[in-house]
């Protein structure tokens, strides 16, 4: 449960911004959407290599 404390006469869309910022930071939307459905390691780790590649890919062409 988050707890975010609210000082005197701060201003509620500050408190609710932080309030986003902390629940973001805490990874519980993202946990939920990978627990919907069920996806094998070999798929996982595949995505992993692929966006590895990407990444290197993009790196090696900056430095080009």
């Amino acid at each position: 449960m988050l707890i975010i404390p609210v000082k005197d006469g701060e201003n509620i869309d500050r408190a609710l911004k932080r309030f986003k910022r902390k629940f973001d930071k805490t990874g519980t939307m993202r946990q939920l959407r990978d627990r919907q459905q069920f996806t094998k390691p070999s798929v996982k780790r595949r995505k992993q290599v692929q966006k590895a590649q990407y990444i290197q890919g993009l790196r090696d062409a900056e430095e080009i």
